[in-house]
């Protein structure tokens, strides 16, 4: 069999695997709904119990929606900086935007102690942590792209955008060891990372975002091809190494910066779905990579739903913890199997 043949059949598989994972998170939860009620449903059959049609649409469906996005957004960014910095252990959040994130949610939650009761106030309102993390992700996005027009090297991004999160996560140390323990454990609470708390209004304005990134990350698929090997090699083909650069970590600072104020600093994803997606298509060809690390991450970001939220329990686990503690043994178990790790 081709491999254009190959790729075929393994999308088709992807996006079945992909709908099996998604009705498989919705029919499960601390509520039991029978499956043949949860197929009606998107029919606009008349459901046995008005709340399981609530439960369904106004709880379930938007956190299933979050988690493809959450999950293909972050394996792409992560993509992204693999492929810019030639960095195995690159992830969506190098370049310091959710430590950014965090700060400007720091600065709400735990800067009540410091500046009075207006901080205090803005903590009640629905969109105030979207706003704080994002606002703090921008910050530090307008630093980096300022760095990047006068910075040639992108090895010296990479080492600043670090030093951006140092910076920003001493800042939130300082903040959490002056700050009363209810505040703290809130913004804790916080950095476990959350999928299940969005509005579909919030969805909506979730979904744009990660939609503009994903779009300008298809626009640099050409660009992603010829820096695999190397930025020399790129401007010989007619590659705007400036430009290009730009490009990526927009689409990048857009995607990780969004997931982290909608859905708190999710880890493992970004950097492991970039990996597991070339281990199993064997190509490094980002026309094949790009569409498959979006399944990739939607599906693996579903599965790890499936297991914190614990079915038939009240009990929801901190999707971080899942992520990493499921993640984590199948990359080392691929990486040991093949015996080498593709770039």
């Amino acid at each position: 069999m081709t491999k254009p043949k190959t790729y075929r059949f393994a999308f088709i598989w992807l996006i079945f695997l992909l709908c099996c994972c998604l009705l498989l998170n919705i029919s499960l939860g601390s509520v039991r709904i029978p499956f043949d009620q949860i197929l009606s449903s998107f029919f606009g059959d008349t459901l046995e119990k008005e709340s399981w049609s609530y439960i369904i649409f106004n709880y379930r469906f938007p956190k299933a929606i979050t988690a493809i996005l959450v999950g293909s957004g972050l394996g792409l960014s992560g993509l992204l900086m693999q492929t810019l910095f030639r960095n195995p252990l690159a992830g969506p959040f190098v370049l310091g935007i959710s430590s950014g994130a965090s700060l400007g949610v720091a600065l709400l939650i735990m800067g009540a102690s410091f500046f009075g009761g207006t901080f205090a106030v803005m903590i009640t309102s629905g969109y105030s942590l979207a706003i704080a993390a994002s606002a703090g992700s921008f910050l530090v996005l307008l630093a980096v792209l300022a760095v990047s027009i006068r910075v040639r090297d992108s090895m010296a991004i990479l080492i600043i955008g670090l030093m951006f999160g140092s910076i920003t996560a001493s800042v939130v140390s300082v903040l959490a060891y002056f700050s009363p323990a209810e505040q703290l454990q809130q913004y804790i609470f916080w950095s476990f990372g959350s999928i299940g708390d969005l509005s579909w209004k919030e969805v909506g304005i979730f979904s744009i975002i990660v939609g503009i990134g994903m779009m300008l990350s298809v626009f640099s698929i050409k660009s992603l091809n010829s820096l695999l090997l190397g930025e020399n090699y790129a401007k010989s083909l007619g590659t705007n190494i400036k430009k290009t650069r730009l490009l990526i970590i927009l689409a990048t600072s857009l995607l990780a910066g969004s997931i982290t104020a909608f859905a708190g600093p999710i880890v493992f994803i970004g950097v492991a779905v970039p990996h597991l997606t070339r281990q199993i298509f064997d190509t490094s060809n980002h026309k094949i990579l790009v569409p498959a690390v979006l399944l990739y991450g939607a599906i693996l970001m579903l599965l790890c739903d499936i297991v914190a939220q614990l079915p038939n329990s009240e009990l929801t686990l901190p999707i971080n913890a899942v992520t990493s503690i499921i993640g984590a043994p199948v990359v080392i178990w691929l990486l040991v199997r093949k015996r080498k790790m593709m770039f």
